[in-house]
Order: structure tokens, then C-alpha cells, then sequence
């Protein structure tokens, strides 16, 4: 389980074919921030851009350490920004003493949105998503989504025949502290909705 609060931004340096087909899956390395490494071990899970993945290398340089995941062709095409060189949001899993400073993340990406707009309003930014149809009963004003394994609040949510778009407006710190400055109109982002709300809408179902 995670949180959705950014512990590090990392960088993947380097993608590998772990076959020769598209049927085969990719290794990533991640180069990490100074010191981010220091209690990982093999086996664990971090969150790459919202998706949970396992630890399966460690280099452990002093100055910038890198860990690699094995991700199949599946999560691949199930996921954005993960067969692509460039900054990604790193959160280590969740400990039965962690403060719980965003909401209860799974690390399981639940769709694709596209992102609308993404602009400064003030001192801060607005970004809206359009995302899938499928995921539209989740998201309600003021409740809680993942982008990119960030844990945001949701200002305004509209409905249409193309989808739901939902507003969200991030502060200088998590611009600063997270990858989602690298966003722009048109590119794709992981999207994961709150665990609460799936449970919710199950139990409806069945009512």
C-alpha cells in the first residue's frame, strides 16, 4: 500500500528488451536521489509514476543510486510513461507506522486519463484530465485521485459523451517536488481511484 505523497523524484536512465517480441516486457533503471536508497532491499515495492513494482537490482552509489524493475507487457500497456526516458514520481510502500498524508493508494493503475489543460492560475496551477468513461462514477468533488502516484483532490468534475474531465489545482510545492511540472496538453498519465469509492460502488451494485 502507498499514500500518494511523492518521497522522491527519479529519473529512468535506461529500458531494456527482455525479449525479442511484444509479447515480452521491458527492464527499467531508475536512478534515484542521494541517500533515497538507503533502506531498500530486493524484493520491495516502490511506486513508479503510481504503479507498484518490484525491486529486483540495487546499485547502491553514494551520489546516485539506481534500482531496476522487470515490468511485463501487460503493465506496459496498461500504464503511461513507463517505456520512456525521463523523470518519474518514486514512493517507497507504506509502513504500519507511516503518518497517512494523502489517502490509501493500491498502486494499481486503474486507467489512462489525457491531460486538457495545464496552466498557472495565481500562484498556483490548474490541471484538468479527461478521464475514461469507466472511471466517471468514482470521481466526485472534493474526493480523492491519483495521478502519476500523486495523492490529489478533486475542485470540479464534468461529464460528457468523450468522458469525465476533473479539475485539480496543484500548489508551488508539489510542482516543485514532484514530476507532474513535465506535464502538458495531450500527454497520458496514470490514474487511480480512490479505494473507498470502489468498495462503495460494489456494495451498491449488489444492493
Amino acid at each position: 500500500m502507498f499514500t500518494g505523497i511523492i518521497t522522491g523524484v527519479g529519473r529512468i536512465t535506461r529500458i531494456e528488451d527482455l525479449g525479442t517480441s511484444q509479447a515480452h516486457g521491458k527492464r527499467l533503471y531508475v536512478q534515484c536521489p542521494a541517500g533515497y536508497l538507503d533502506d531498500a532491499g530486493l524484493g520491495d515495492s516502490i511506486a513508479i509514476n503510481g504503479a507498484c513494482m518490484t525491486v529486483t537490482t540495487l546499485q547502491q552509489d553514494a551520489q546516485a543510486p539506481v534500482f531496476t524493475l522487470d515490468i511485463s507487457a501487460e503493465s506496459l500497456d496498461k500504464t503511461a510513461g513507463l517505456d520512456t526516458l525521463g523523470e518519474v514520481n518514486l514512493e517507497k510502500a507504506l509502513r504500519a507506522n507511516d503518518r497517512l498524508g494523502g489517502h490509501l493508494v493500491s498502486g494499481h493503475v486503474d486507467g489512462m486519463g489525457e491531460v486538457q489543460h495545464f496552466a498557472p492560475v495565481g500562484e498556483s496551477w490548474e490541471l484538468r484530465i479527461l478521464a475514461p468513461q469507466a472511471l466517471a462514477k468514482y470521481l466526485a468533488y472534493k474526493g480523492s485521485i491519483t495521478v502519476n502516484g500523486v495523492s490529489l483532490t478533486v475542485n470540479r468534475v464534468n461529464d460528457s459523451k468523450a468522458g469525465c474531465e476533473f479539475s485539480i489545482n496543484l500548489i508551488p510545492h508539489t510542482i516543485s517536488n514532484t514530476a507532474l511540472h513535465r506535464l502538458a496538453p495531450g500527454v497520458r498519465v496514470n490514474l487511480e481511484i480512490d479505494v473507498i469509492a470502489r468498495y462503495v460502488e460494489r456494495m451498491l451494485s449488489l444492493g
